[in-house]
């Protein structure tokens, strides 16, 4: 039961609070909803909002960590986990350079937790974010009726390690992705295939709403404010030079472009073996969660998984840019690993009728003011 899941979301969050001192607790807490604020999110390293972990002791921050976990499965956990430790490699794989206007741009410690309303109250929610991290739970009477975004990225997604093995965090997203791809036939791959260019970000990008047409976004725009001067003219470079890079054109952008109707090969059209495939997919992003959510978001995505569509744009091996779409209903699925050599991978699993709580907290808004 989703309860369960509240239930211990709460205890943690509640006693994350009581650790905190009135500065601290006044940077981490909101009012709810506070919508302006609890809908906004960032894959980037921006501010995210909410009290970073660096502003925080030892005991607070294992209390951050505890509070993460209750939102997660235990692979999922270590995953987000792997992920805030890539920060370092990415600053040695950059030569300790990168700023964005900050003491130290790549910076394992700014991971932001958030809490909107106070926990257990009805109803209330959290926030998880920092670069490559973005996660949002939304309580209502009890229930986890939210958990998404739900967004990990990984840069560099395949780093060395000492003997064999790569470290790969997102290594499930991205094989079963290309597996999936290589397993269609001509007609299959034609179908799927919605631009022979993938984008050099999401098409959804960090919009709170999807509407019809929506792009991917500029670099400039997906940070909690715009930069100015020769930091913002080289992210325009940046964005610039990736695109010219991949070959993308207005025709690309098009075809990749957000439609309500989904695009690419409807998921009937697949194999017994395909469909099989298409699930191992689905549930490296629903196996984030805990048993009980995972277990309650793939009832859903089965009850309409014949409506569900795979789009696919760029190359099907490894170390090709590619991007995948999985859509069908209210269920979006985002990837792309188009950037620093097809090494950086982004994937966001959204649900677009109740990501931050959608329908299920208007109607707890609506039952409320009837009463």
């Amino acid at each position: 039961m989703t309860t369960n899941v509240a239930a211990a979301m709460a205890e943690a969050a509640s006693a994350l609070l009581a650790l905190l001192d009135n500065e601290q607790r006044a940077a981490a807490t909101w009012p709810f909803p506070s919508d302006q604020e609890r809908r906004l999110w960032f894959y980037t390293p921006t501010d995210h909002g909410g009290l970073p972990i660096a502003m925080m002791s030892p005991q607070q921050q294992r209390a951050t960590h505890r509070l993460l976990a209750t939102g997660l499965s235990t692979a999922g956990y270590v995953t987000a986990a792997a992920i805030m430790g890539l920060e370092n490699v990415l600053d040695y794989t950059e030569g300790w350079t990168a700023g964005f206007e900050r003491a130290r741009g790549r910076d394992p410690l700014l991971y932001y937790v958030s809490l909107f309303g106070t926990p257990g109250d009805n109803p209330w929610g959290w926030r998880f974010g920092g670069h490559h991290i973005s996660l949002h739970y939304t309580v209502v009477d009890g229930r986890v009726v939210a958990a998404t975004p739900n967004f990990l990225g990984a840069d560099p997604a395949t780093s060395a390690l000492l003997g064999p093995h790569l470290h790969r965090p997102l290594a499930g997203v991205e094989d079963l992705g290309l597996e999936l791809m290589r397993s269609f036939d001509q007609e299959q791959h034609r179908r799927a295939t919605i631009s022979s260019i993938p984008p050099s970000d999401l098409v959804g990008s960090n919009r709170t709403v999807l509407t019809e047409g929506d792009r991917p976004m500029s670099l400039t725009d997906i940070w909690r404010r715009r930069f100015e001067g020769d930091l913002g003219r080289a992210m325009a470079t940046t964005q610039s030079r990736a695109d010219t890079d991949l070959g993308i054109e207005e025709p690309h952008l098009d075809a990749l472009s957000f439609t309500h109707i989904p695009k690419g090969l409807i998921s009937t059209k697949l194999t017994a073996d395909q469909r099989e495939l298409l699930w191992a997919l689905l549930d490296c992003y629903l196996h984030r969660l805990p048993d009980e959510l995972a277990d309650e978001q793939k009832s859903k995505v089965a009850a309409s998984f014949d409506f569900l569509h795979v789009a696919w744009a760029g190359g099907s091996e490894r170390g090709q840019p590619h991007y995948y779409r999985l859509h069908g209903g209210d269920h979006f699925v985002e990837y792309d690993n188009t950037q620093r050599g097809a090494n950086h991978i982004h994937s966001v699993w959204r649900d677009l009728s109740t990501d931050f709580g959608g329908d299920a907290l208007a109607a707890h808004y609506a039952a409320d003011h009837r009463s």
